[in-house]
């Protein structure tokens, strides 16, 4: 079983993280912001795996220090659960419509981090930034090792835009875990990712 368990402490946040990139979208998840527990909710069914997250941070500050380190503490467990990459199919693309909005993530677990961020984000759902969720998925995208582009075509509602971001995530990196029986090594003709 493709599995991990991240646990990561600093003076502003304490994150743990535990992930079945093989599982069936099982969750329970508490972080102490409640729109960011919706999020990773729908990251996880979509993306058909398991996820355990505990999280509390200085969020009486702010947001910042506990959304991007639960970026850090996802990216490093998805980068050990995918494990060698071996037979992986390594890359992934999803686009999914939210009502008004259509989302779209592309990305490679090349090993190479990288984040395009085409969302248009200014304001906030509640009291949360949604701007915040770029540091997230940057983060993310460099302690994963992964290449990230996330495009949203079109949207008015901020609840919505991040939304079909996450869902769409989730189903991109489903894919890109995803074994490909054809594929015995690993997916790249350099032959190391």
């Amino acid at each position: 079983m493709r599995t991990a368990k991240i646990e990561r402490k600093t003076k502003e946040t304490e994150i743990s993280v535990e992930i079945n990139i093989e599982g069936t979208g099982k969750t329970d998840i508490e972080t102490s912001v409640p729109f960011l527990d919706h999020m990773l909710n729908l990251f996880s069914f979509h993306g058909a795996l398991d996820l355990t997250i505990r999280g509390k941070g200085d969020i009486e500050i702010d947001y910042h220090h506990l959304i991007e380190d639960m970026g850090i503490t996802m990216g490093e467990a998805i980068r050990k659960a995918v494990g060698d990459k071996k037979g992986i199919r390594r890359y992934g693309n999803a686009t999914v419509p939210m009502d008004e909005t259509l989302a779209q993530v592309v990305l490679d677990l090349s090993g190479r981090p990288y984040l395009v961020y085409k969302v248009t984000d200014q304001g906030r759902v509640k009291d949360l930034d949604v701007a915040l969720f770029e540091e997230f998925f940057r983060a993310l995208s460099v302690h994963a090792g992964m290449n990230l582009h996330i495009i949203v075509h079109y949207g008015r509602d901020l609840h919505h835009i991040i939304e079909g971001i996450f869902k769409a995530f989730g189903r991109a990196l489903r894919e890109a875990v995803s074994l490909d029986t054809r594929m015995a090594g690993l997916p790249s003709t350099k032959g190391s990712l």
